[in-house]
């Protein structure tokens, strides 16, 4: 009766976002007294979930899931917490599992708590802390069905080692419905994506234009992060929609939040507000997002950014 935990890759290579859950799930398993076991899908090594708690991974290898595909996920998921008797199931907050966890709840008739972000607090009921109201306000759940599906917020449990090692099993689903065929993806293959970056530079109308990114992408180079903007960026074709970030785009739980020019509608900051720390840049003092902000910089971005890109690689020079 292990805990199962759904370690999510991408082209084969096991995502920070598994490492993180892998490391949830091993704190629920010591509470609940069992193992912990994952199911991977189309991964090439997943050899380092050992050290996050995992004991055992059932490594399924299907052409008919090289691309994601909710109902095929789902229906792999559901196969492999029957074979384990699996009472609780862990997966990510990331988009993909937020689309396959409603059908897995529905499969498997149970309890579905999404961005829960902190361990359980009670395993008799079953209760967890959820973010809510657009991580405003916390809530402590019960989940009482037989099989419980937990989803954790992002970057909000962390990565804990463990020492140990995890055998590898080859695990074959039925696969039957896909429900939806993917006939292509197009992505950015050369930057930290948005979902699983530490750290997000994003940027708004203060930019003036498309032409001045070029700096916005230097400090997101120098600081390892992934670039991001706001909703009228998007809309006027400045940037991709897929950067667009807030409560009508990417919802962001980074570590660190730099927005750049961005005055702070309330969509927007609905959708950073899980970010631990939000550093803003702007020249209106008066504008919303220094009311959220836990550090401000009142002043230009065309003169603070290249000062700020300019101290960074001085002290990372000296590292």
């Amino acid at each position: 009766m292990s805990v199962l935990v759904y370690t999510e890759s991408e082209e084969g290579t096991l995502k920070k976002g598994a490492l993180e859950v892998a490391s949830y799930a091993k704190a629920v398993a010591d509470q609940l007294g069992t193992t912990v076991t994952a199911v991977s899908i189309n991964t090439k090594d997943t050899t380092s979930l050992g050290n996050y708690g995992v004991n055992k991974v059932l490594n399924i290898t299907n052409t008919q899931l090289d691309k994601f595909s909710a109902h095929g996920y789902a229906a792999a998921i559901k196969q492999a917490a029957e074979q384990e008797s699996a009472k609780v199931i862990v997966v990510s907050s990331s988009a993909d599992s937020k689309y396959l966890s409603p059908l897995l709840a529905v499969h498997l008739n149970a309890g579905y708590a999404s961005n829960v972000v902190e361990a359980p607090t009670n395993t008799n009921p079953f209760t967890v802390k959820r973010s809510a109201f657009t991580n405003k306000a916390f809530e402590n759940t019960q989940i009482n069905t037989d099989v419980k599906i937990i989803g954790v917020s992002n970057n909000s449990f962390g990565l804990v080692e463990n020492t140990g090692s995890a055998s590898i099993e080859d695990f074959s689903p039925s696969i039957l419905n896909l429900g939806v065929t993917v006939e292509s993806v197009d992505k950015a293959t050369d930057k930290v994506t948005i979902a699983d970056a530490d750290t997000v530079v994003s940027a708004g109308r203060g930019l003036k234009g498309p032409e001045n990114w070029g700096m916005i992408e230097e400090l997101a180079d120098v600081l390892g992060a992934a670039t991001a903007c706001s909703k009228p960026v998007s809309d006027l074709g400045w940037r991709p929609h897929g950067e667009h970030v807030g409560q009508t785009g990417k919802p962001v739980a980074s570590n660190l939040y730099i927005a750049i020019g961005i005055s702070g509608a309330i969509q927007h900051l609905a959708g950073i507000n899980a970010s631990k720390v939000k550093v803003v840049i702007n020249t209106d003092p008066e504008a919303p997002f220094f009311k959220a902000a836990d550090y401000g910089v009142v002043g230009d971005a065309f003169q603070v950014v290249p000062q700020l890109i300019e101290k960074l690689k001085a002290f990372k020079a000296q590292q």
